[in-house]
């Protein structure tokens, strides 16, 4: 298409228009960080034991008709059975003492047949408590996690399509309303398959806001904005969206009225319709440059700037899509390509795994899980700051296998804190979400560095359904604290430690030139590739920072 960004440089590189527009678009990434997480609340365990019906039975035994167990060096109440009830009445009615005249380990006992008694200290209800996911149907949290991230990938898969098709700004609005009915039916739920099949939606809706939203930000702001944009803007305002949730859950403590009041916030985006526009570039890809031309005059008005007689030359339509179109295929026939992508596919699951599982596992850290949401969402904040700033100076390749040795080992370290130092193993997890959420952002930009820019796109979108994988996976690895509290950790740790050695044999990206042709990306040294590197031209005089923020902004849109 031209070169949108020379035909469009009298704007200048910030303004009134630009500077409304980015903060605007960046409102829209609040309500993903409401509507992410917020089955850490809706689907937590809270403490609950076998329900005991009004029968006739003395105090000691109605005390004592719940087994005592042992898990991880404490005594507690079993949660999933009970002495069998016709015993303990019969023994009630003798005058029989538990303890004393009855040994209780010679009791036979039986699943919770009468349901269960939940502790409303933290959740007056959730879908736990509503519909018994505990004990043997357990594994239905977990389950309903992962069709969150299911529909993560089915966004992901048709989001750029249709903002292709139908336009950005189109796709942007019908998401946030699908969302906000999505939540809305989602809270009327009467069963959990509805919730599950709900929160698809959602996730697809979700995802669907975040990619074209991304898109239509870096194609609307100049070459300035959109650094901030994409290293910055878009991350913190998910951020503040995710440290608010907490306290909306904190003082609305029933689930259905907590997903009724998310949905509502999407009213207020509304009145955005009118205020930002539709991609001019967008526009121009489907031949309507009147309209494209129109919302460029509209901004060079509002920056106070005359605009040329005329912007948009109608040659720049013949020049469109003339190059080649590549597929997955492309990506998978060269050796180098291949090796690469397979290294990059394990990089990106490994930290998904990583940052979800921290994310999701918030309620059942000790303490109030309401705060520990709240710090797990503002460790976040400087992550996303620091990142930004190490990335001017700092080898990819090393910077991502630090942070990645770092969210791993502490994962490794903190099941050898003792019980008594929770405050300990609680800032371990922060440090450990702090790692993986460096290792997020940079692997985004380490990415979109190393695949040239034909095949960037494909490259990017596999790496992009490798992340959701990961994603789905992180529930279910969390589920297995419920049998072991260390094992999740053990997983996560080992995975990631792992995934750190792999990172050493990508190439590094550091003050290299931005590969353009599949040919030129074959001249990386890695693990599959020969000794020799050969520095090519094309891309001379570019600093690296302009092409690590180009490459940012021209991919980083694909996948959040």
């Amino acid at each position: 298409m031209g070169d949108y960004d020379e035909d469009t440089s009298f704007l200048g590189q910030t303004g009134p228009y630009f500077w409304t527009t980015f903060f605007l678009l960046n409102t829209v990434f609040v309500s993903t960080g409401f509507n992410g997480l917020y089955i850490v609340f809706v689907g937590a365990s809270p403490k609950h034991h076998c329900l005991i019906p009004d029968i006739n039975l003395t105090e000691e035994w109605r005390n004592a008709i719940i087994p005592v167990t042992v898990v991880d060096g404490e005594e507690v109440q079993s949660q999933c059975s009970r002495f069998r009830l016709d015993m303990v009445r019969n023994l009630s009615a003798q005058g029989l003492i538990p303890g004393r005249d009855v040994n209780l380990t010679n009791l036979e006992q039986e699943g919770c047949l009468n349901g269960w008694n939940y502790s409303k200290e933290i959740y007056q209800s959730n879908i736990v408590t509503e519909w018994d996911l505990v004990c043997d149907n357990q594994w239905k949290v977990p389950f309903a996690s992962s069709t969150l991230f299911v529909g993560y990938l089915v966004g992901s898969l048709i989001s750029g399509q249709l903002s292709d098709k139908f336009g950005r700004k189109k796709v942007v609005f019908i998401s946030l309303g699908a969302q906000c009915v999505s939540v809305m039916l989602q809270s009327f739920s009467q069963s959990w398959r509805m919730f599950c099949v709900m929160f698809l939606f959602v996730g697809a809706s979700q995802i669907s806001i975040y990619i074209s939203a991304f898109v239509l930000g870096t194609e609307l702001l100049s070459k300035t904005m959109r650094v901030l944009f994409t290293t910055l803007g878009a991350f913190l305002f998910y951020c503040i969206g995710y440290m608010t949730l907490p306290w909306i859950a904190y003082g609305i403590r029933e689930w259905r009225t907590l997903l009724a009041v998310l949905s509502a916030t999407a009213v207020l985006y509304i009145p955005l319709w009118w205020f930002i526009p539709e991609s001019p570039r967008w526009l121009i890809t489907q031949g309507r440059m009147k309209e494209a031309e129109a919302i460029v005059r509209d901004a060079a008005r509002k920056n106070k700037i005359e605009a040329p007689s005329v912007i948009f030359k109608e040659s720049e339509l013949q020049t469109m899509s003339l190059s080649r179109t590549y597929s997955m295929l492309d990506v998978l026939k060269s050796k180098n390509i291949r090796c690469i992508t397979l290294m990059c596919l394990l990089l990106w699951m490994a930290i998904n795994i990583g940052y979800f599982g921290l994310s999701l596992n918030t309620s059942n850290l000790s303490g109030n899980p309401f705060m520990n949401c709240f710090l797990s969402a503002t460790s976040e904040v400087p992550a996303y700051i620091v990142s930004t700033w190490l990335l001017k100076k700092c080898p990819r390749r090393a910077l991502l296998s630090s942070f990645l040795v770092i969210g791993g080992g502490v994962l490794l370290l903190i099941q050898f804190i003792p019980d008594t130092l929770q405050s300990v193993a609680l800032a371990l997890e922060m440090t450990g979400k702090f790692g993986f959420t460096m290792a997020f952002s940079i692997v985004y930009i380490y990415t979109a560095e190393i695949y040239p820019t034909v095949i960037r796109n494909v490259g990017m979108g596999m790496c992009s359904s490798a992340a959701r994988i990961g994603s789905i996976t992180a529930p279910y690895i969390i589920f297995l604290g419920s049998y072991n509290k260390v094992l999740p950790y053990i997983l996560m740790g080992s995975l990631t430690i792992a995934s750190s050695v792999v990172n050493f044999f990508l190439p590094e990206t550091l003050n290299k030139d931005l590969p353009e042709t599949v040919e030129q990306m074959q001249e990386y040294l890695g693990l599959c590739n020969g000794p020799k590197k050969k520095k090519y031209a094309g891309n001379e005089g570019r600093g690296s920072l302009s092409i690590q923020h180009e490459a940012k902004s021209d991919v980083q849109a694909l996948t959040p």
